[in-house]
């Protein structure tokens, strides 16, 4: 028989996805070799302290584009280095931002989740859920959820690894799925989120370097975002049932599968009481926001400035001890106050590994803040963008890139955009793009890497959420898993942004892709 038979197309696409297998369990195993992520993250901070001295005798530095002030780095082995290190060690730790918002949120969940409510809810839903359109729905509320601030990180992501082990799917990858919707798509939603008139607020200041009247709207990017938010449900979910999940295989760790059952008459009874504690409280915060003069408006009484979207947390602590404690005592699991504050204590265990891994995280992250490293890659990055002349289309991706990459250096999307602002958009304006189209860009960039880096401050946290099905899980595991979801949101993402500029199609309402040529 000949050699030269012609290969099967599909033994040649399986052989492709095993090469691809094969370098993500390459960048998993190599990750996982590195040493427990607690260490890791103290390692890192060694690292920015060596890196501050080195940089400060090399004299590195730069010209902030805001101020127009030199930068150059800190030097945290001086005299004065040290002594901040030794004074806010303690406070970098304890007002490390999700360590609050986690440990909050879990003593609201816990009691919801001890009681029994969330599992019964869950099988509730699940019993008449489409099984194809789980993943979907996952991925969808995860992206809907930054409305309320900090919500995905600590209710949604946990949640979808439990459905999907009630499934009998691995919970790795609803984790995986969840995760990709909540940060991988963090500026996408169907709703004006907190992020739109914060970003809004920093692009009109940087517009109005060219033009004074010029005023960026909270909705500016209302459009493509929307759409964007379908765009990437519909991206996650296809990676997450087509390449994620096949990958990561049927789960065989040792936590148990929750079984979904149909509800018997008194848990019914108790989702019933816990349903109508919701009510009760969904028709409290209405009655605080419709009213022009309601309570739980802003000082200047509008929507966005509202304490409820800022403090959901304390919100959804109330709500989750209330409704569980509703059903708790419905359905014989509580029986007296006691058991609820008993509650909480086991779940707050659940926390330890977490407590230790955050003060490692914590001072990384300071140190890195402090000694300005960040903020010099992120200008010097900028001037080399200044410095290349091309078409549109390739100039936006040149930008999403570049934000995407500065994104696993600087963490927080409101920093950078201060710090970017002020040089892209005046300098996009010259070009003839609007301010509206350079905060797209930017939004996109700045989301499909949030995945991957270890800056992004719930990056942690989650490294606890896979642990809790696979003790071997790490910094490795994170980044195996989702750079499929990075490098699919990149390309979709962006080629949505190129149709549309090439389409001429508004970004919002009143929100042009061009300024008017005059």
């Amino acid at each position: 028989m000949s050699e030269n038979v012609a290969k099967n197309p599909q033994d040649e696409d399986i052989e492709q996805v095993e090469v691809k297998k094969g370098f993500l369990h390459f960048i998993e195993k190599t990750g996982n070799a590195l040493p427990n992520p607690a260490i890791l993250f103290g390692i890192f901070a060694l690292v920015v302290l060596v890196l501050s001295f080195i940089g400060w005798l090399l004299g590195w530095g730069g010209t902030h584009p805001g101020t127009h002030e030199q930068v150059y780095v800190e030097n945290l082995l001086s005299r004065d280095g040290i002594h901040r290190i030794m004074l806010y060690t303690v406070r970098n730790y304890t007002s490390f931002a999700p360590l609050g918002i986690v440990m909050v949120a879990l003593l609201g969940i816990g009691v919801a989740e001890t009681s029994g409510l969330l599992k019964a809810s869950i099988n509730a839903i699940l019993a008449k859920a489409p099984a194809k359109m789980v993943t979907f729905i996952i991925v969808f509320t995860g992206l809907i959820s930054n409305v309320a601030s900090d919500l995905g990180y600590v209710l949604i992501i946990p949640l979808a690894g439990v459905i999907f082990h009630s499934l009998g799917r691995n919970p790795l990858a609803g984790m995986a799925a969840a995760f990709a919707g909540v940060s991988g798509g963090f500026s996408a939603n169907i709703l004006i989120s907190t992020q739109d008139p914060l970003l809004g607020g920093l692009s009109t200041a940087a517009a109005q370097i060219i033009d004074p009247y010029y005023y960026v709207l909270p909705t500016a990017n209302y459009y493509f975002m929307a759409v964007s938010t379908i765009l990437i449900a519909i991206l996650v979910t296809l990676v997450t049932t087509k390449w994620v999940e096949p990958r990561l295989g049927t789960y065989k760790g040792d936590v148990p599968r929750e079984a979904m059952e149909q509800p018997t008459a008194l848990e019914k009874k108790g989702l019933r009481n816990a349903g109508l504690v919701c009510l009760a409280w969904i028709v409290l915060l209405v009655a605080g926001l419709i009213p022009e003069n309601g309570i739980l408006r802003g000082l200047d009484g509008s929507l966005m400035g509202s304490p409820l979207l800022r403090g959901f947390i304390a919100i959804l602590f109330m709500i989750g001890a209330t409704a569980g404690m509703a059903y708790g005592f419905t359905v014989g699991k509580f029986k007296k106050a006691e058991d609820v504050i008993f509650s909480m204590n086991d779940n707050i265990k659940t926390l330890a590994s977490y407590l230790v891994l955050v003060f490692f995280c914590a001072q990384f992250i300071a140190w890195f803040d402090w000694s300005q490293l960040g903020l010099l890659l992120a200008i010097n990055g900028s001037e080399f963008l200044q410095t290349v002349n091309m078409p549109v289309w390739l100039l936006i991706i040149i930008f999403v890139v570049f934000t995407a990459i500065m994104n696993l250096f600087m963490g927080s999307a409101a920093a950078k955009w201060a710090l970017f602002a002020p040089i892209f958009v005046p300098m996009f304006m010259l070009e003839g793009l609007s301010p509206e189209l350079t905060q797209a860009a930017y939004r996109v960039g700045d989301s499909i890497t949030n995945i991957l880096t270890p800056m992004m401050v719930y990056f942690a946290l989650v490294i606890v959420y896979f642990q809790k099905y696979d003790k071997k899980s790490g910094i490795g595991t994170i980044i195996a898993t989702m750079l499929p979801y990075t490098i699919v949101l990149f390309i979709g993402w962006t080629l949505l942004l190129i149709v549309w500029i090439t389409a001429g199609w508004n970004l919002g309402p009143g929100a042009p892709l061009f300024l008017p040529t005059t």
